[in-house]
């Protein structure tokens, strides 16, 4: 027998939901297209589990299991593709992260609009730049004979250096061009939380003598800091998730060894060399260690905060 609690419960959701049809019905598209392209396309994660053959299609290609994965492991390029991998990824986190932040705080700072609005958008400009056209302006600001950087350095005694082929640079000019691109881009959500504190508080710690600093670290960087907590926890999910398009088109045979990451394999292994299984248990891997660093880092803001994802 069901309880009239449960059922009044029911009754009252429906209810809300018939009021508010409207409101689902636009909800439906956004619904539709998760359902097309982030969910039906599971199905096909079972190749990572097949010898995939076109002929036989995935259901009717031969069950391996762990397989390909053990391969994965096995293979002599696997630390070499995660080390890789790790060495940009918390290069761009421990760098790439902070800087907006700090960036947002000193742009809430400015008390000419005009002026702010300026270096705004100055700021977020560049992010509009395709990553063909930023490794193009890479390549030609770091080229050894013309390049505009070897040339500044050059007035100081240094130089040249032929960066691009320079393994060890690698990391640091796809980290460094990456902040450069994407800073004021990533700052605006920090103004925008910003922009949302309460300035009686403010007002109150002036009248107590309080610094610009002090403000600072008192009040603005509190009032955002669940914003923060909530972009962490999602940037350590995509710990793994390297720009696969950018680190492919800085790649050349003499950097191969320090920029040859887990995406540009995945891309190698299956379109190149038509791997597909193989392919697609590196890909898979790949998202079941983000998910566990995701839930793993979402689980610890929790116990130690009350910001979290859910």
């Amino acid at each position: 027998m069901r309880s009239p609690i449960c059922s009044g419960d029911h009754g009252r959701k429906m209810r809300r939901v018939t009021r508010n049809w409207q409101l689902y019905l636009f909800l439906l598209p956004a619904v539709a297209v998760f359902l097309v392209f982030n969910y039906y396309p599971m199905y096909g994660v079972q190749i990572a589990f097949r010898d995939f053959r076109a002929n036989l299609g995935i259901t009717g290609s031969p069950w391996v299991g762990l397989k390909h994965f053990e391969r994965f492991v096995s293979t002599s390029s696997f630390s070499l593709l995660l080390t890789n991998t790790l060495r940009i990824s918390l290069m761009t986190l421990f760098l790439g992260f902070p800087i907006p932040i700090l960036f947002a705080l000193l742009v809430n700072e400015i008390r000419f609009p005009k002026y702010r609005k300026l270096i705004q958008t100055v700021s977020y400009a560049p992010h509009f730049i395709s990553t063909v056209v930023m490794v193009s302006m890479l390549i030609i600001f770091l080229d050894k004979d013309y390049g505009i950087v070897n040339k500044a350095i050059g007035w100081f005694g240094l130089g040249p250096y032929d960066f691009m082929t320079k393994g060890s640079w690698f990391a640091s000019i796809y980290v460094l061009s990456n902040i450069w691109q994407n800073m004021g881009w990533d700052a605006i959500l920090y103004i925008a939380a910003l922009s949302s504190v309460d300035m009686e508080l403010h007002e109150a710690a002036m009248i107590d003598g309080a610094s610009r600093l002090k403000r600072i670290i008192h009040i603005n960087i509190p009032s955002i800091l669940p914003t923060i907590t909530i972009m962490l926890i999602l940037a350590c999910g995509k710990v793994m998730s390297v720009g696969f398009e950018k680190v492919f088109l800085m790649q050349n045979p003499l950097n191969t060894s320090h920029s040859e990451i887990i995406s540009t394999f995945v891309y190698k292994a299956g379109l190149q060399s038509a791997q597909y299984s193989f392919s697609t248990a590196i890909g898979l891997f790949n998202s079941v260690v983000n998910l566990v660093l995701l839930l793993s880092v979402n689980a610890l803001a929790k116990k130690l905060g009350e910001t979290s994802l859910w």
